[in-house]
């Protein structure tokens, strides 16, 4: 059970989230949030030191859910591809939680933007490892350094495709430098690009 100040805590962030996705981070103030909360601007203060601040609880909040869904795809009964295509999906932002991911990419926000990008592969690698573990015992890929690779595969594909500008020969090129670095076979992972395309 959770502590009273935990409690509230988290009752802020999932107030302030609501707000974002409704309204965007912008034009969502700090006392609308304190309104709706039904706390003083003292309370607020008390759990974060800026609105900032409560972005990136809103955004480790999301993170939270995502693993959860995550993991339960990882234990799932489904195909090494449809794993990955599972995982990968399930760390994706939906709908109007897009308006969350406008303000941590904004320019302003670099600092945050790569602590929460560190936070994402830290938190996925485990995950991904898992499953190019299981694809090894079935025969679908052939190399070591696991962790170490999956992590270099989710650097490069953020700096390739966060921005989305990237083109169809980015995409062939990323697809045959994971084949290559998982020791797959080729044309093992050229699902990754239906979901790139999404």
């Amino acid at each position: 059970m959770l502590k009273k100040g935990e409690e509230r805590k988290r009752r802020i962030v999932k107030i302030a989230h609501g707000m974002f996705v409704r309204k965007g981070y912008d034009s969502t103030s700090v006392d609308e949030i304190i309104a709706m909360a039904g706390i003083a601007k003292g309370t607020f203060y008390y759990y974060f030191d800026s609105k900032d601040e409560l972005l990136e609880a809103v955004v480790g909040e999301i993170l939270r859910e995502c693993e959860i869904r995550a993991s339960a795809i990882l234990n799932s009964e489904v195909s090494i591809p449809e794993k990955i295509v599972g995982i990968v999906t399930a760390f994706r932002m939906s709908g109007n939680e897009f308006r969350i991911c406008e303000a941590i990419n904004k320019e302003g926000n670099i600092v945050m933007h790569n602590r929460l990008n560190v936070e994402l592969i830290d938190t996925v690698v485990p995950l991904l490892t898992k499953v190019v573990e299981e694809g090894k015992r079935e025969g679908i890929f052939d190399c070591n350094l696991v962790p170490e690779r999956m992590r270099a595969i989710l650097i490069l594909s953020s700096r390739l495709f966060d921005d989305m500008k990237h083109s169809e020969k980015d995409v062939l090129a990323f697809i045959d430098i994971v084949e290559k670095t998982l020791g797959a076979k080729p044309g093992t992972m050229k699902f990754i690009a239906n979901l790139i395309g999404e």
